[in-house]
């Protein structure tokens, strides 16, 4: 697995790590179970709403560090707005490229930052967290699966074809892969890991097709 000249020197250099004593806001995206873990922690101007200091913590891969190394360069000196119009593809492509398999890590860096984003709204700006199991939210928790293949996520593959919820609060899925694809169990994992952002449901059934 070859890695570009940038990711390398993010990984060995990372900026921004640590924490930043009383957070106006943090978020924990991954797992250490899972292999990648990443919090961010945020100091926001309340007035201009700019980023004035952002630091992460970061359990996995050189591709997870220097993932959330760029993340922290880019939302640096940013309002709560355009920082949240950062995305993982842009991430990658400051690094010179992440290879398909590590793109996921690019995907959660981004989801560290913009959970954390969200902290903020909430505590400072009110705003709810919408974690309401339906099937716009269960879309935009896919759109961050990634097929390692290719480095796309499944939705844009248009690899779904059907999704519901059923009266049990179940998520049904109809995926189109086959089962001896080598990354159906990766892809079967990160999907169920996805699903457990919501409180209310009771299980995820995945059928191929």
């Amino acid at each position: 697995m070859k890695y570009s000249e940038l990711v390398i020197e993010h990984f060995k250099n990372p900026h921004n790590v640590g924490t930043i004593d009383k957070p106006d806001a943090s978020a924990t995206e991954g797992s250490p179970a899972c292999g990648d873990q990443l919090t961010v922690y945020l100091k926001v101007n309340p007035e201009t709403q700019i980023i004035e200091d952002i630091k992460f913590q970061s359990y996995g891969c050189a591709s997870n560090i220097a993932t959330a190394s760029i993340i922290t360069d880019l939302a640096m000196g940013r309002n709560i707005e355009e920082a949240k119009q950062i995305t993982w593809k842009q991430a990658a492509d400051e690094l010179g490229g992440l290879p398909p398999i590590k793109m996921h890590c690019s995907v959660l860096a981004v989801d560290a930052l913009r959970s954390a984003i969200k902290d903020w709204e909430h505590k400072h700006l009110g705003k709810a967290i919408d974690d309401s199991l339906n099937k716009k939210n269960i879309i935009k928790e896919l759109q961050k699966v990634i097929y390692g293949q290719i480095g796309v996520d499944i939705v844009s593959l248009k690899l779904l074809k059907y999704i519901g919820v059923d009266e049990k609060n179940n998520v049904l899925l109809e995926i189109a892969i086959k089962k001896d694809d080598p990354f159906l169990a990766d892809l079967k994992h990160e999907i169920n890991e996805r699903m457990e952002k919501f409180p209310k449901i009771a299980s995820v059934k995945i059928s191929l097709v």
